[in-house]
């Protein structure tokens, strides 16, 4: 064997300078203390802790940061931008101004708490620091507007929601943050279902590290990732690392932004970098999907991060991930000087543009009143080919995953449709808390894939004639609809603050009130948006756009 090389360490992960903007929270519970050899130790009490996480987790339900902002009028000043990608960029300007009233989340899917921290080595807790994190996550989520989605396993099959969206996600590091003994630094997210689901690991070979494989291979599994988990995304592919764990967890931090200060080069002491020659060209590759801000256009995407990690000589695995239109982090720190949080956007109507519904093609937007029998919606939206945008007024029963379970479980038992299915289109959704004074809370559209086994049965006893919801669906509701005269109309995923407060007039629960949001609701609805995305002639969007079309590789 060769001789080994000299010894030398660089960390994985070398980030730059911080230039984030904070805002103090507070000076209170943190104090400096003098130990030996003159070093100086920065003390933090359990209750600093709560309050810089309780707060962060507000700020992450209700404001984005500036440059977010900035990227969806961005669509909307692009001449190149389709109609419909302007749409959904300003209905979510629109969603981002009224979340930032701070009533209503900008997403009902007001996620899994998720906290990652490094403290420095002259940094003195109680050593409960998780803890003292969790109840921070604990009174954000109990005193606010924000949606219970954490489910406790009581056996192997039966789970009960926790009541109070715990357990969080708390990773703690010993390290001196940028460099700092003195220093606790962490990251905050929020990360709902449909962006996490949307996270992918592939497990590949050498063969995949050549220009034209691997940009055919990222525009294959890209397309994959569809619409329902809400884009224009922000992307982040990892290539390498030294697990499969550490690829996925690097890809979800640079889908947060945090790792933008790595490295735009290679070295022998073999760090992470981006690769900003192949985030271009993968942006430019999703630019040509035809997907666009959900029901066609330019826009899959907002921006694309490419990390190039080290890996083993046997292994190559590829993370991908996206934080989505509810792109809910912000990073933290305590140091002497107090507890800070970093300073997000709060008056995001500075970014809303001086346009009206003419001017993005409302001449065009097809009125439907769910008032009408059943087969005369059906027979209006026969009418018109997919992606025609609709404006949708009357009345929509609400049910997901356990409303279908159940109502499936009665089918089965040989008991008929209820009435309601047959009577009216079913929105896939689950609200978050209602507000005083608001007919409901935030409640946008679920995943449709999730309900995608229970259409064929469903339409052939009458029901989900019409669903609504976010998101591709599979061939067999295509087929479904065709055989059975169904459609299913996209939903815009991500303003829930918006639709609560503008679309939704009226609330009330039809049947299993003891499920809480999972429970069937009927709700009233004025101008609600969407789209037709699959027709009773079996066509489907999103099966054209989803098929690879790349024949050359990088420029």
């Amino acid at each position: 064997m060769s001789s080994a090389a000299a010894f030398s360490y660089a960390p994985l992960l070398p980030t730059g300078p911080d230039q984030t903007e904070y805002r103090l929270v507070t000076d209170e519970g943190v104090d400096v203390v003098h130990g030996p050899g003159g070093r100086r130790f920065l003390t933090v009490e359990p209750a600093a802790l709560t309050a810089l996480t309780a707060e962060a987790m507000h700020d992450i339900a209700h404001y984005l940061r500036p440059a977010h902002l900035a990227q969806l009028r961005s669509i909307i000043d692009d001449p190149a931008a389709s109609p419909n990608d302007r749409f959904v960029a300003l209905d979510l300007l629109r969603n981002a101004n009224i979340a930032a009233g701070g009533v209503l989340p900008m997403c009902q899917d007001t996620g899994t708490a998720i906290v990652m921290g490094k403290r420095g080595r002259h940094v003195l807790t109680d050593g409960s620091d998780a803890e003292a994190i969790s109840h921070g996550v604990y009174q954000a989520y109990t005193r606010l507007n924000l949606r219970y989605s954490q489910l406790a396993p009581l056996t192997m099959w039966d789970e009960r929601n926790t009541g109070s969206n715990l357990p969080a996600q708390v990773d703690l590091y010993a390290e001196d943050p940028d460099g700092h003994p003195d220093a606790y630094k962490f990251l905050f997210m929020a990360k709902g279902g449909g962006s996490a689901n949307k996270s992918y690991l592939y497990q590949e070979t050498k063969a995949l590290l050549n220009p034209t494989r691997m940009m055919q291979f990222l525009e294959e599994k890209l397309r994959l990732i569809g619409t329902s988990a809400c884009p224009p995304y922000h992307l982040a592919v990892v290539i390498g690392g030294t697990s499969a764990e550490y690829a996925l967890k690097t890809a979800k931090y640079a889908s947060a932004k945090y790792l933008d200060t790595l490295p735009t080069s290679g070295s022998m002491s073999a760090h992470g970098f981006r690769d900003l020659e192949l985030e271009a060209e993968v942006l430019e590759l999703t630019r040509n999907f035809g997907i666009g801000a959900q029901f066609g256009g330019r826009y899959f995407c907002h921006d694309v991060r490419v990390v190039r990690l080290p890996r083993h000589g046997a292994s190559c695995p590829v993370a991908i991930a996206v934080s989505c239109s509810a792109d809910r982090q912000a990073v933290a720190k305590i140091t002497p000087s107090g507890v800070w949080l970093e300073r997000l956007e709060t008056d995001p109507a500075r970014f809303l543009p001086d346009v009206t519904d003419e001017t993005l093609d409302a001449s065009e937007v097809v009125r439907v009143d769910l008032n009408r029998p059943m087969a005369e919606i059906r027979a209006e939206l026969s009418k018109y080919p997919v992606k025609t945008r609709l404006s949708l007024t009357g009345p929509l029963v609400v049910a997901r995953d356990i409303a279908h379970a159940k109502i499936a479980e009665r089918l089965d038992a040989g008991e008929p449709m209820p009435q309601y299915l047959r009577d009216h289109a079913v929105y896939y959704a689950g609200p978050a808390k209602t507000p005083e004074g608001y007919a409901s809370g935030s409640f946008g559209p679920t995943t449709a894939g999730r309900m995608d086994a229970y259409v064929a049965k469903f339409q052939a006893a009458g029901g989900s004639m019409v669903m609504l919801a976010k998101g591709n669906r599979s061939g067999q509701v295509t087929r479904s609809c065709q055989q059975h005269g169904g459609f299913y109309l996209g939903s815009i995923g991500g303003p829930a603050a918006r639709l609560a407060q503008d679309c939704i007039k009226h609330v009330e629960v039809l049947e299993y009130a003891e499920l809480g949001m999972e429970a069937v609701w009927k709700i009233e609805v004025e101008d609600f948006p969407a789209f037709i995305v699959v027709d009773d002639k079996g066509n489907d969007f999103f099966a054209e756009v989803t098929k690879p079309v790349l024949t050359v590789g990088r420029r």
